[in-house]
Parts: structure tokens; C-alpha cells; sequence
């Protein structure tokens, strides 16, 4: 054996041994944050140990391993870009040798491997896991739920399986896709993750549109908005006279026999109080930088990233028509600092990079304020286990699909690595297209309904004040008209009745002189 052959293995050695190095360090990283995160919102455990709280735990590990993996996913995109740019900077640094095509390809692979695993059986396994007791007549304890849970995972992948079976014999019935449905690893587990990739991809164009106009109310919510011909000491001082009124009411300082008060009511409304008046009292305490500035600024940097992704989507649009290597593929040789992916080089990723991030905080905004999944909001200290599951599974295909979308829509020109390119939609054009369309034109129609809703409001209070005066005008004319005609009535009764004698005239025409004064 050659001295240089022993010298090439050696290097692929260490090179191997420093990019596993490097992804257990980076999930580690990711493992970490992600328990902090997930134990912030779980529901409190008690003290004592039992066979739940145990089962608990184990969930737990498993969540927060599908919450590290979706952070991955998340950040895929953004590392490759970014060390694209750095080796074509910084081509000969020795510090920057380690950040190379093999490991970038390495983290794809496993961030592929891991998506998989995470969802369908990790998450799986939790949920089963959590909700069984194990089968009746066997002897319960951690051995039986785990047992139960096997056997449930058997027969939901034998489901699975035989619906993708079914369904890919039905779409595609030629003999080579027949001869492909009996190889397990190479046709099923793909086609299942494209399947789940093109409903992630859905779920992101349903989702992000609505993050993106959402975005602007709880950045609203979060910082302080500028004082424009508002006291704030007369509303402050409203506020506390409401809150005293409410304390009182719950005293029974005012509880009469005729007006009984809901308690519970009344206590919402204390505290919907109370939450109103420490965001007066922010207000007041903030600054004039803080009011002034950092509100206007931070809307305007909402408003060009939003309508910067959607002049991006337009330009892929035009250039979808126009030219066939704009469709989104996949690519197993990584050129890493060769060419900058962007026309203006380090700016541009830069600006890439950012808007992946923004489309992805958009989408989970846009996940948890659809009326479907609102329910799945979790809450601090209060979400059960079952709960942060179904939220781990929902963040995982959202950021799994992530990637995909961001190359879909134009983002970004950074070829799809690993599995991430072998989805079989991707190759449509016409899928492709309807996707690039529906993105922009839903995200436009969201923005204006977003700016446009304060103006229908003001309109439609108008309508309503405008309505309402002249239901009150036409009520008092009618109850006028109602009384003159009473009084008119009247005045004929006595007339006719007085004809008939002096005794009745008399009275009648004393009735009347009562009227007229």
C-alpha cells in the first residue's frame, strides 16, 4: 500500500470523524434550546414519581428531539447559503477548511433522516405511548404500554403502507411502477415523504399569506405605538374609575334585590381591565424613541420584507414562463464556492436569508391564528403532553417543507440537496406555477384586506351610527303623529258625546278644556 493512499484514507478519517463532530455539536445546541422551550410551556409535573410521570418523561425526550429536528430543517437553507458565501469570500483560510460540499450534503442527509424518523415513528410512538394502558389481562406497567404501543405502530404503518400502495397503483399503472411498488426502501418511504412534503407545501401556502397580514397586529400588540392626539391620563384615570366600580361590584357594595351580578363575568372583566390599563401604563413609561421611532420603523421593515417576497414570487413567475431551468430540482453535486446565488452577492444572501426566516415565523403565525389550529396554541405552564405533541408534528412538516417552498416560490436559487430533491411534484410545471400564483395573489388579497380593514370599520360604524338616527328620528315622529292623533280622537269623542244631553255635554266639554291645557 502506498504511502499516499494511507495518507487519503487518513484525511477522509478525519474529515468523517470532524463533520460528525460538528452535527453532534450543532444538535446539541438545538437539543438544548429546544427543552428549554418546550419546558417553559409544559404543564407542571407533580412531585411524586409513578408510572405517568415516567411516560411523561419519555414523551418529552421524544418532543424535544422532533423540535430539535425541525429547528434543523429550518436552518438548512440559511447555513448553506451563508457558507456559500463565506468560501467564496475566504477561499484559502485555513479556520474555514472544516465548512466543505461534504458536510453541507452530510446535514441535508441527516436532516432528512431525522425528519422522517420524527414523524412517522417518534411521534407516533409519544402519542400511543401517552394514551395506552396496556392490553387487558396482561399485567400493567411501563413493559405493557410499550408492548401495546408496538403493536399499534405495526398496524398504523401496515395502514399506511397499504394506502400509498393503493394509491400509487392508481395514479401510476404502468410495469415499471408496479415492479417499484414492492421495494420498500428505495420507492415507499420517498413517495410517502413527497406526499407529506406537497401537504406541508399546502399548509405553508394556506398559512404563511395570513402570518404575513397578521404579522403587523402582534408587532402592534408587542411595542409601544406613538400617542397621536391621545391623553393618556384621562384614559388611565377612566380606567381606574372602571376598576374601582368592578371591585365594588364584586364586594357587593352595590348588589341591590333587583340587579344580581355574575361573579365570574364581573372577574374576566376586572382582569380584561386591569390588562388594559398596564399596556396605558407601558405606554406611558415608554420613551419617545421607543414611541416614535421603533414602531414606525419595525412596520416598515414588516412591509418591504412582505413586499419584497412578493416581487420575488412575481420575477419567478416571469421567469417560470420563460425559461425551464428556473423549475425547482434537486442537485447531488454541491459546487460550494464556486458562484454566489445572488446577483448582489453578499447583500443578496444576506436578504435571502432574512426573508426565510420571515416566512417562517409568518407561517407559524399564520398556523395559530387559522380557526382550525387555534386550539393547539400552546400555553406557559399549562399545555399538556398531547398537545405539545400534536405541536412538535405541526412545527416538523411546517419547517420540513420549508426548504422546499422557499426554492418553489424564487427565494432563493440554492439547489435542493439530499431527499429534499427527489420529491416527484417538483419536476410539475404546471403544480410549480399554481403554487408561485396562489402564493402571490393570496398574500396580496390578505395585505389589502389587512390595510384595508380599518377604513371598513370607520365605514361601517358610520353606516351604523347613520342607521340608527334616523331609526331614532322615525320612531319620535311616529310617536308623535301616535299622539296627536290620540289627542285628536278624543276631541271628536267629546264632541259627539255631548250632543246627546246638557249633563254629558257638560262633562264631555270639561274633558276637553283638560285636553287643550
Amino acid at each position: 500500500m502506498d504511502l499516499d493512499d494511507v495518507t487519503i484514507r487518513e484525511q477522509n478519517f478525519h474529515s468523517q470523524v470532524r463533520e460528525y463532530i460538528i452535527c453532534f455539536l450543532l444538535f446539541t445546541i438545538l437539543y438544548t434550546i429546544s427543552n428549554f422551550i418546550i419546558t417553559k410551556y409544559k404543564r407542571k409535573p407533580d412531585d411524586h414519581e409513578d408510572e405517568d410521570a415516567i411516560v411523561n418523561r419519555i414523551s418529552l425526550y421524544l418532543c424535544t428531539f422532533t423540535l430539535a429536528v425541525s429547528a434543523g430543517s429550518v436552518l438548512l437553507l440559511p447555513f448553506s447559503i451563508i457558507s456559500n458565501e463565506i468560501l467564496l469570500s475566504l477561499p484559502q483560510n485555513y479556520y474555514i477548511q472544516w465548512l466543505n460540499g461534504s458536510l453541507i450534503h452530510g446535514l441535508w442527509n441527516l436532516a432528512s433522516l431525522f425528519s422522517n424518523l420524527s414523524l412517522f415513528v417518534l411521534m407516533p410512538f409519544a402519542y400511543f405511548f401517552l394514551e395506552s394502558e396496556g392490553f387487558a389481562g396482561s399485567k400493567k406497567g411501563i413493559r405493557a404500554r410499550i408492548l401495546e404501543t408496538v403493536v399499534m405502530l405495526i398496524l398504523l404503518g401496515l395502514l399506511i403502507l397499504g394506502i400509498v400502495w393503493v394509491a400509487s397503483a392508481l395514479i401510476d399503472n404502468d410495469a415499471a411502477s408496479m415492479e417499484s411498488l414492492y421495494d420498500l426502501w428505495e420507492f415507499y418511504l420517498p413517495y410517502l415523504y413527497s406526499c407529506i412534503s406537497l401537504m406541508g407545501g399546502l399548509l405553508l401556502l394556506l398559512c404563511t399569506p395570513v402570518g404575513l397580514s397578521r404579522m403587523f397586529t402582534v408587532m402592534g400588540q408587542l411595542l409601544v405605538k406613538p400617542t397621536i392626539l391621545e391623553d393618556l391620563d384621562e384614559q388611565i384615570y377612566c380606567i381606574d374609575l372602571q376598576e374601582e366600580a368592578l371591585i365594588r361590584r364584586l364586594n357587593g357594595a352595590y348588589m341591590t334585590s333587583n340587579l344580581k351580578y355574575n361573579s365570574e363575568d364581573l372577574e374576566q372583566e376586572l382582569d380584561g381591565v386591569r390588562t388594559k390599563k398596564l399596556k396605558l401604563e407601558r405606554r406611558k413609561k415608554a420613551s419617545a424613541w421607543e414611541r416614535n421611532l421603533v414602531y414606525p420603523v419595525v412596520m416598515l421593515i414588516l412591509l418591504s420584507g412582505t413586499a419584497i417576497s412578493v416581487l420575488l414570487v412575481a420575477f419567478n413567475i416571469l421567469t417560470l414562463l420563460v425559461d425551464e431551468s428556473a423549475m425547482p430540482k434537486g442537485s447531488q453535486e454541491l459546487g460550494l464556492g464556486k458562484a454566489s446565488l445572488s446577483a448582489f452577492g453578499f447583500v443578496g444572501a444576506a436578504i435571502e436569508i432574512l426573508l426565510i426566516f420571515y416566512l417562517m415565523v409568518s407561517s407559524v403565525v399564520g398556523f395559530y391564528s387559522l380557526r382550525f389550529f387555534a386550539a393547539l396554541a400552546p400555553t406557559k405552564d399549562d399545555t399538556t403532553m398531547t398537545k405539545i405533541i400534536g405541536n412538535c408534528v405541526s412545527i416538523l412538516v411546517l419547517s420540513s417543507a420549508l426548504p422546499v417552498m422557499s426554492r418553489t416560490l424564487g427565494i432563493t436559487r440554492f439547489d435542493l440537496l439530499g431527499d429534499f430533491g427527489r420529491f416527484n411534484w417538483l419536476g410539475n410545471f404546471y403544480i410549480v406555477l399554481s403554487y408561485n400564483l396562489l402564493f402571490a395573489v393570496v398574500t396580496t388579497l390578505c395585505l389589502i384586506r389587512k390595510f384595508t380593514s380599518a377604513v371598513r370599520e370607520e365605514l361601517l360604524k358610520a353606516l351604523e351610527l347613520k342607521t340608527q338616527r334616523r331609526s331614532c328620528t322615525l320612531q319620535t315622529d311616529i310617536k308623535s303623529h301616535s299622539e296627536m292623533r290620540n289627542l285628536a280622537t278624543s276631541r271628536q269623542l267629546c264632541v259627539y258625546k255631548g250632543g246627546r244631553g246638557n249633563n254629558q255635554f257638560s262633562c264631555m266639554t270639561f274633558h276637553s278644556t283638560y285636553l287643550e291645557s
